[in-house]
């Protein structure tokens, strides 16, 4: 009986040993930069050049696994920088289904960033968003934030908001 019960305990503590954790990471989650307004899918003004641009050097040394992009020619266009200096390829997502996004993004392994727009980006933060005060609809001509999500090993998640002049 003794011995039944020291092999039970060994098999318990081997399987939570083995029992995978998720990696603490960070999802860096902007709004694609300044836009032309040209055309229903327009490509980036002078601004959002200058904008993706400093997105790939706030980046740099973040370790970037992953880029995630809606199918359009601007979020694209600025994750282009950063997509360049990881050698990452830019993924495309679905805006409408983040469940699947957020899924994916807790799924991989390292840190990440996606790009979306005015009327997504608070959607896709507050799933991160374990209590207090929600983050908002962006407006039309707010391209200055990023929020960075803290994903920690026992899955809870921080997020904090910052200016690109921040950093």
């Amino acid at each position: 009986m003794k011995n039944n019960i020291l092999v039970i305990l060994a098999f318990l503590i081997i399987g939570f040993a083995c029992t995978p954790k998720q990696e603490a990471k960070t999802i860096y989650i902007v709004r694609h930069a300044e836009k032309m307004l040209d055309s229903d899918d327009p490509q980036l003004n002078v601004a959002g050049t200058v904008r993706s641009k400093k997105l790939g050097q706030i980046l740099t040394d973040k370790q970037i696994k992953h880029a995630f992009s809606t199918n359009t020619i601007r979020t694209k266009a600025t994750l282009q920088p950063i997509s360049n200096i990881a050698g990452i390829a830019i993924e495309i997502y679905d805006p409408q289904n983040h469940d699947d996004l957020v899924k994916e993004l807790r799924k991989r392994k390292g840190n990440a960033v996606v790009v979306g727009h005015s009327n997504t980006v608070h959607h896709l933060v507050n799933y991160f968003v374990s209590d207090g005060e929600k983050f908002s609809e962006l407006s039309d001509i707010e391209y200055d934030y990023i929020f960075e999500v803290t994903l920690e090993e026992d899955g809870s998640s921080n997020v904090k908001r910052s200016l690109f002049k921040e950093y």
